[in-house]
């Protein structure tokens, strides 16, 4: 058994506008943690960087709680136990926190179940959807890149989509959080048919915008089913999507938002500098592999 196992998580997307529920990406923006393995029992929880002053330094903590979950389901136990989390990734803005902070607990408790032996990404997948309920920002913590993921009768299924080289994003994260169960209670339980056929089109072409023809991303990132509704959730930074798109830039509420993401080529992305960004926090990504072990 391993006495220390290290994990690199990181940030991930989800929605892409109409991809709600379903599309997600990974980007360079990372959460590292570390588990010491302890010989006698206990509990011990550092946490420095994003989050510090306002996460528990107990059984509450959710990567304690994914570390938990996954030495059970691979069949491991521990004495006692030293976890040190770095946190970069904002908490409660839309930017997949949670995800990592399960899907890194889970590869760290693999990586003492399974010392030496490659991740079994698919296990910690489903695990990972069964704890925070989106596919799209557990699959994509898990396996990085673009992914189309869906859940159905305990059965994940994913597809990776290749992306074109030069693909990039621009993250506008402001001071303000979102909690994903207060966006998720703003929702209407039905839309006119209109909104759905025009969803439906922008989503069945989102993977393709994806991959193959960026030139389609400005409209396969339009919305219609979540967006307007949490709007006086974030006025802000719907305001600053708006500004975004009407400069010709596809850019989405990332997540259950506040942050704003823009996706694409650099002549897709070009209308960025003249959109007056405020108060946000602009940072600039790449998209990046999944979950790795130290």
């Amino acid at each position: 058994m391993s006495r220390r196992v290290t994990v690199r998580v990181p940030a991930t997307t989800a929605n892409l506008g109409s991809g709600f529920d379903c599309v997600g990406m990974a980007f360079d923006w990372y959460d590292e943690i570390t588990l010491d393995v302890l010989d006698q029992p206990g509990l011990e929880v550092e946490v420095s960087g994003e989050g510090a002053h306002q996460v528990p330094r107990d059984e509450r903590h959710l990567v304690v709680q994914s570390v938990r979950s996954g030495l059970a389901a691979f069949g491991a136990e521990v004495p006692g136990m030293r976890l040190a989390c770095h946190n970069t990734i904002p908490h409660s803005r839309g930017m997949g926190s949670s995800a990592s902070a399960i899907v890194g607990g889970l590869a760290l408790a693999w990586g003492v179940a399974h010392p030496g032996e490659p991740i079994d990404r698919s296990a910690l997948t489903r695990l990972a959807t069964a704890a925070e309920g989106h596919p799209d920002n557990a699959g994509a913590a898990v396996w990085g890149g673009a992914i189309l993921a869906w859940a159905r009768e305990g059965t994940v299924s994913l597809v990776q989509l290749e992306l074109p080289r030069g693909f990039r994003a621009v993250a506008f994260v402001p001071t303000i959080e979102s909690k994903t169960h207060e966006a998720r209670a703003v929702l209407p339980d039905t839309v006119t048919r209109a909104d759905a056929v025009n969803q439906a089109i922008a989503a069945a072409a989102l993977p393709l915008a994806l991959t193959r023809r960026p030139d389609l991303l400005f409209d396969a990132t339009a919305d219609l089913l979540h967006q307007r509704y949490r709007a006086p959730m974030m006025p802000s930074s719907y305001d600053l999507m708006l500004r975004l798109r009407d400069a010709g830039v596809p850019a989405a509420i990332s997540g259950a938002g506040p942050t704003v993401i823009a996706v694409g080529l650099d002549e897709q992305l070009a209308g960025v500098g003249s959109v007056d960004t405020g108060a946000f926090a602009v940072r600039h990504l790449k998209p990046a592999g999944g979950v790795e072990l130290g």
